[in-house]
Formats: C-alpha cells, sequence, structure tokens
C-alpha cells in the first residue's frame, strides 16, 4: 500500500520538487484513503493540525470528529507513532518510509508500515504532509497455540475424499480485523524508497563509517534494479545526473552534500565489478578509502620550463578540478604544446 501511495505522489510531481497541496483529494483515494492521515503545519510545527482522517485510521484510533490536532491524539495509537517520523520528512523534503511493533490500546503487539510524504501550498515551504500506514494485530502465543490445536482437529476429522484448502493470509492486513497469519510469510525485499530510508538513518549515526558507504554503495546496485524509482527520487529531491559523474547525484540524495571523495570510491568499486554485499569486503581487501577533494599548489621555480603539464578532472559543464603535474620529459611537453597549436 505504502508503494502505490508513494507512485500516486510521484504522479502530483508535475517537474515540481514537492507536490503542492490543492492537488491532494484524501477523500476521493478509494485505495488507500481511508488508512491516511493529512497534516497541516502552516500554523508551526509544534501541533499540526489534522486536515484529513480515513476512517480506517480513526476507528483504529478510537477517535471522532473532535479531534483536530496531534496532540489530541491517544497515546498507543497508530497516529500517534506519526510524530517520531514528521520533523524528519519537513527537513529532509523528501519521502520517508517506516515500519515498527509496538503495542496498541487493545493490548496486541501491532505491525505497521507506511510512508510520510511532504506536500506544499505554495512550491517551496514543507508544510503539508500525508501519510498512509497499513498494520495488522499479532495475537500472543495462547491465541496461536489454541489456533494450530483446532486447525491440527480439522484436519484430523476431515473426510479423506477431500482435500483441505489453507487460505494464507495477507502479510499486511488493512485494518485490525483482517485474518491472522497462522503461517509465516517470506520477508518481502525491500523497496528503495524503504532501502532509501534505512541509507539514510546509516548515514546520520555516522557519515564517514563503513557501515554507511556500503549501505550507499548497496543503494546504488538497487537503484540500477528500479531506474524508474530512482529517476523519481532524483526528480523529487530536484537532482539531476551528470553522465560523466553519474554517482555525484546519488551520493547527493543520499549524504545531503555533495562529497566527492565518496562518490569517486562508490564509482570505482561500481567499475570494479563490487556485486551488492560486497562492499566491505573489498574495502578491507584493496584498502580503498574516500579521497578528499585535492588541493593542490603546482610548483613552477624561476628558470622553469615555460609550459607544466597538469592532470585535470572534469567536474562539471564548466569547471575542471586540477589533480597534480605530470613529470614529463621536454620533448612529450613540447609535443603537447604542438597538439593545442601553440
Amino acid at each position: 500500500m505504502h508503494v502505490r501511495a508513494y507512485n500516486y505522489w510521484v504522479s502530483l510531481l508535475h517537474g515540481r520538487p514537492c507536490p503542492l497541496i490543492e492537488s491532494l483529494d484524501p477523500a476521493g483515494i478509494a485505495d488507500f484513503g481511508p488508512n491516511s492521515v493529512l497534516l497541516d503545519f502552516t500554523a508551526g510545527r509544534d501541533d499540526a493540525e489534522i486536515r484529513f482522517l480515513g476512517h480506517a485510521l480513526r476507528e483504529e484510533s478510537g477517535t471522532d470528529s473532535s479531534i483536530v490536532r496531534m496532540s489530541q491524539v491517544p497515546s498507543r495509537s497508530l497516529l500517534s507513532r506519526l510524530t517520531d517520523h514528521y520533523l524528519q520528512i519537513i527537513a529532509n523534503r523528501a519521502p520517508i518510509g517506516f515500519e515498527a511493533e509496538f503495542v496498541g490500546h487493545r493490548g496486541f503487539p501491532m505491525l505497521y508500515r507506511g510512508i510520510l510524504m511532504p506536500f506544499s501550498s505554495d512550491g517551496e515551504a514543507i508544510d503539508y504532509l500525508y501519510g498512509v500506514i497499513n498494520w495488522k494485530e499479532v495475537v500472543d502465543a495462547s491465541v496461536q497455540s489454541q489456533l494450530a490445536a483446532e486447525l491440527s482437529e480439522a484436519r484430523r476429522t476431515t473426510t479423506p475424499r477431500r482435500t483441505p484448502v489453507i487460505a494464507t493470509a495477507a502479510a499486511w492486513a488493512d485494518g485490525p480485523s483482517a485474518p491472522i497469519e497462522t503461517m509465516p510469510a517470506a520477508p518481502a525485499a525491500p523497496t528503495l524508497s524503504e532501502q532509501l530510508v534505512a541509507t539514510r538513518r546509516t548515514i546520520e549515526a555516522g557519515p564517514a563509517s563503513p557501515e554507511a558507504l556500503a549501505r550507499a554503495y548497496d543503494f546504488l546496485i538497487a537503484s540500477e534494479r528500479d531506474a524508474a524509482g530512482y529517476a523519481a527520487m532524483l526528480a523529487g529531491a530536484g537532482l539531476t545526473v551528470d553522465p560523466r559523474a553519474p554517482v555525484e547525484a546519488l551520493v547527493r540524495l543520499l549524504f545531503g552534500t555533495p562529497h566527492e571523495g565518496n562518490a569517486r570510491l562508490l564509482a570505482r568499486a561500481h567499475r570494479a565489478g563490487v556485486g551488492e554485499g560486497e562492499f566491505a569486503e573489498w574495502i578491507e581487501r584493496t584498502g580503498a578509502r574516500p579521497a578528499a577533494a585535492p588541493n593542490v599548489i603546482v610548483p613552477v621555480a624561476p628558470g622553469d620550463e615555460p609550459y607544466v603539464l597538469l592532470l585535470a578532472r572534469a567536474v562539471d559543464a564548466g569547471s575542471v578540478e586540477i589533480i597534480g603535474r605530470v613529470a614529463a620529459d621536454a620533448a612529450f611537453v613540447d609535443a603537447a604544446v604542438r597538439d593545442l597549436g601553440y
């Protein structure tokens, strides 16, 4: 559900870094509207106003129409969990997915998964957030044992000529009344948006740590598997890809700043064919490390040759980064001068 919500958010961008709030009609979204909430921060970030609350979330929270602000939301409801994430969304100006477990007001553990997406009233300020949340309740061990015993008894007494059919419960229910899983489902592969969230969290904990770089490299591999999703993320963040240095946009998306040394290291690993999950081993084997942006001083002594040979790297369409002076004999330098027409 949260993936469909993200795709819907992308469809509203229309070339902007963030959709306009006027393009959103949560009450008209039959798919995930009942599981959604719209928060209004135009009056400040301390206590958001609830502009829309889908009936499924309203029922789970045990609230009525009198609840109009986040401070009025019951503390053990799903809506209360949003306060852990909305300031991060405003700071990053990009959608963020989340999932966790907690004990709800009904006394059962709850597994929930969702996404918060930014909206703007003027195309620049992030003053609205639209959230979509999906969840399920998990029964305790005694109830689970009782269900297993009843299922076993039902199988034992079933007529041999009939084959019992066991329905597989949905991995994520659309509310607390959905079926309870009786068999563990295989974990789904994380989506690109989920990997973006996980990678940014690791980077926030330690931007220069080996774990952050390894996460960033795995995200690079994942972005190639979901090129459309990655392109939408870049568009949402207002980033464009330089064909000569494509990894730089990815590093800006993850780290928030250029970090050219990280970009060069990730690009080097990619050229070397390092696979997903192999970055840490490659670093240990090769001893590669992010290089700081060079601060080059080129010595030219009095009486030196009239020309020196420099090596430079193209940074963008209008500039180069000097790497250093190339040691070359006079004949080689003279040949280079002639090639340039001097």
